[in-house]
């Protein structure tokens, strides 16, 4: 799995994006968020607050509960606002 980090999230992990193997219990993006979350301490800093951070799976906005799978790309990035 691809992973893509934009904005403060990157700056947090220390990197632009990564690429993992998919645990065979990580199946949604809230559990792929708490996986993440527990590969260093710059990733547990950076998904503290999973709230604050918006996903996108193969570029299409997702929730909590939306389905990942191994071959997807799922971009991480802070809300976005207009103005």
């Amino acid at each position: 799995m691809q992973l893509l980090y934009f904005a403060w999230v990157r700056e947090k992990v220390g990197a632009a994006g990564e690429e993992i193997a998919l645990p065979e219990d990580v199946r949604t993006i809230g559990a792929l968020m708490r996986h993440v979350a527990s590969l260093s301490p710059r990733h547990a800093e950076a998904f503290a607050n999973p709230s604050a951070i918006r996903a996108a799976v193969n570029q299409d906005f997702a929730t909590a509960g939306d389905a990942v799978a191994d071959r997807d790309e799922v971009a991480f990035f802070p809300p976005v606002t207009g103005g």
